[in-house]
Parts: C-alpha cells; sequence; structure tokens
C-alpha cells in the first residue's frame, strides 16, 4: 500500500515542479531573447536498506532551447539583435560575466551602456562608457560610433566595441537570472564572425501554444496522482476494517 502512496505522492509534487517550468516560459513569452527551458520527468529508484523495490518520479529541467527566434524591426538606434548564432557580454549582478540575446540596449545618467534590465554591457576592456553624445550607432561588428556634443555633423569617434561570444552550447549553462555563463567560471573569447541587426530585437522563441497545452496535461496528471491517493487511503481503510472484523 506505502508504494502506492509513496508513488502517487511523489508524482503530483514533480508534477507541480514541471507546471513551474512551463508557466515561467509561458509568462516570459514577450521578454526580448528569452529562452525557453525544457523539462522531463523520469523513474527514480529509492536508496536505502533492502531491495531497491520503490521508485519516485523526479522532474528535471535538462536543457534550456537555444534556438533562434524572430528578430523584429523597432527602428531604434540601440536596439540590436544577434543575426544567427552568439551573443552579447554583460556584466552580472554578481560582477562576473554572462551572456545574453536581450539586446533592448540604453545609456544610463552616467554615459554606461546597459541592457534593458540595466545590466552593464562589456566592451574590450569592461563596461562600456559612453561620452555625452548628440547620436550613437552600433556596427554589425559590435562597433559603437557616437557624435560628440557639439562636434560637427560628419564627425565620428569609435568609442568601443561590444563583446560578442559564441561559445560551444554544451559549455553554457542558464541561471536564475536568465543570464548563461560557461561552465566552470572562465570567460569566453571574442568571436569576430558573431553578427549584430541595429534596429531590431529577438523575440523569445517560447511557443506559447505547446506550453499551454504542457500546463493543461500536467494539470490532469496532477489530478491523476491525487485520485490515486485519495484510492490508496480508502484501501487502507477497508483494510484495516476487514482486519477488525476477523479479530
Amino acid at each position: 500500500m506505502d508504494k502506492l502512496l509513496y508513488l502517487s505522492m511523489t508524482g503530483a509534487t514533480q508534477t507541480m515542479l514541471a507546471q513551474t517550468a512551463h508557466a515561467n516560459n509561458l509568462a516570459n513569452v514577450n521578454t526580448t531573447g528569452f529562452k525557453s527551458d525544457l523539462a522531463q520527468a523520469r523513474a527514480m529508484p529509492v536508496i536505502g536498506a533492502g531491495y531497491q523495490s520503490r521508485v519516485y518520479a523526479m522532474t528535471e529541467r535538462p536543457a534550456t532551447d537555444l534556438s533562434s527566434s524572430v528578430n523584429n524591426s523597432t527602428g531604434r538606434d540601440l536596439d540590436v539583435a544577434i543575426q544567427g548564432a552568439g551573443w552579447i557580454a554583460v556584466q552580472a549582478t554578481d560582477g562576473g560575466e554572462a551572456y545574453t540575446r536581450a539586446g533592448e540596449l540604453q545609456v544610463d545618467a552616467a554615459g554606461q551602456l546597459r541592457t534593458g534590465s540595466g545590466l552593464p554591457v562589456l566592451g574590450d576592456g569592461g563596461p562600456i562608457q559612453l561620452p555625452p553624445s548628440s547620436k550613437i550607432e552600433i556596427g554589425s561588428d559590435g562597433t559603437v560610433t557616437v557624435r560628440v556634443q557639439g562636434s560637427q555633423a560628419r564627425e565620428l569617434a569609435v568609442v568601443d566595441r561590444i563583446k560578442l561570444v559564441n561559445p560551444d552550447p554544451q559549455s553554457l549553462s542558464k541561471g536564475r537570472d536568465g543570464l548563461f555563463r560557461v561552465n566552470g567560471g572562465a570567460a569566453a573569447a571574442l568571436d569576430p564572425l558573431v553578427q549584430l541587426q541595429a534596429g531590431y530585437i529577438e523575440t523569445s522563441n517560447v511557443n506559447a501554444v505547446s506550453e499551454l497545452t504542457a500546463m493543461i496535461d500536467l494539470s490532469r496528471r496532477f489530478e491523476m496522482n491525487i485520485k490515486m491517493m485519495k484510492n490508496a487511503e480508502e484501501n487502507a481503510t477497508a483494510a484495516a476494517k476487514i482486519m477488525q472484523d476477523i479479530g
């Protein structure tokens, strides 16, 4: 009896965790450059004394879907999208180097180039710092060119170059902050082949229909596990009554 109860209990618990993963994907369907998380379940043996006759269900996120999405035109000079494979290097809140494809860039009051979420964008020598400018252009290779305030219309100056990288996808892992990092904490090398498309942003690669369908399926599985737990309780009650009658 305990086998049925334990299996249904762990199944319901892990189904709720899978629901969380799909709900997070669905919540980020409109988040620029977001990459959806994958989820799967597998049977795991219960380790302990005696025979390994009991198993439980375990939900895990084995990987992230790194497929590219659609680049939408915005016409904004500071919006950039990666063309094909590659990443924009940023400085995470912990001070380390991380990578994103969210190219909604902005300049803060101190003249620092940041992402839409406020993270500093990295250049050749660290975070990119811009002088007071009347115009900012970002080239396909990440070169940041500005027209300094008070200068002539044709007087442009190259300030820095956005660090664009393309590490092996197998070496990347996604953190809780949505940023990607190289396993082991190493910094990826600059890749001159990565290209940007100015005036565009990459949309999320989440398929809203697939995520919603998965959530409905998981909801039904959760209900099934709850029914199994109730059946286990009813069976235990009936067995106890029979034993009382016999006694």
